[in-house]
């Protein structure tokens, strides 16, 4: 037996007059249920803003927001994209960094080639050292026998302090040999710091060239004091900073 359901007041204000519906008769189907509630929740906000609310227009905002949320979603797409192209960039510096301070280590920084560098340079100042001596001892000789070579009268003696002056002679020229040695040496330094210096360069092109690596220097004071603060060393063609005999010459002018 079918019986009448009772019709609320909210129904009949939303929805208006229906007719009853049987217990015994099937339910809506979950689509309607939907579609219900938001014809109901479109009302129940129409009444709170005092305009009526169709149904069209209910799809169309809800469509617009859909649209406004995709925008937003595929602007932080975008976003994101940008920033892993930045990370990949980071990457591939820090990776190429690493490849060449690699390349340093393994060419120039282990202990081995250092230790080869600093003797190379040992060897170069032992060298000069010691030509600076035997030249000096030989021109003292050279002096001793010229001033004596001067006195005698003796023929043998004579000859005989000319070929001490010309052993002398010999001796300052083998002693000057020590230049060849030494620029050799100084060339083989010469390359390691050029190698070492490319790819000092090489990391900061990676970094942005030398501008960009200046922009992060620290200013660079000079904490020497007294004697020390003066002693700059012999100039070099095209320094600044030093005072040329020209400029000596005008002090005593």
């Amino acid at each position: 037996m079918s019986v009448s359901r009772k019709r609320f007041r909210v129904e009949q204000a939303f929805v208006g007059e229906m007719p009853g519906v049987a217990d015994g008769d099937a339910g809506p189907m979950h689509h309607e249920i939907m579609a219900e509630l938001r014809a109901i929740r479109a009302q129940m906000a129409a009444v709170r803003s005092g305009v009526p609310e169709t149904p069209e227009s209910l799809i169309a905002r809800e469509v617009a927001e859909s649209q406004a949320l995709l925008e937003t979603y595929r602007a932080q797409i975008e976003q994101c994209e940008k920033l892993k192209v930045e990370l990949d960039l980071i990457h591939d510096a820090i990776t190429r960094t690493k490849r060449e301070i690699a390349v340093l280590h393994g060419k120039s920084f282990d202990g081995q080639e250092m230790a080869k560098v600093n003797g190379e340079l040992g060897a170069v100042v032992g060298g000069t050292e010691q030509a600076t001596q035997q030249i000096l001892e030989a021109t003292e000789a050279i002096d001793q026998a010229a001033t004596a070579l001067s006195k005698v009268t003796s023929p043998d003696q004579q000859k005989l302090l000319s070929e001490e002056i010309q052993e002398r002679v010999v001796s300052i020229f083998e002693a000057c040999n020590f230049q060849d040695l030494t620029g050799q040496r100084i060339s083989k330094v010469m390359n390691t710091m050029k190698f070492i210096e490319q790819h000092i360069y090489e990391m900061m092109n990676i970094w942005g060239g030398i501008d960009a690596i200046k922009a992060h220097a620290t200013p660079i004071a000079d904490a020497r004091e007294g004697d020390a603060r003066l002693l700059n060393g012999p100039k070099m063609e095209g320094d600044i900073g030093h005072a040329s005999q020209d400029d000596i010459d005008a002090m005593f002018n």
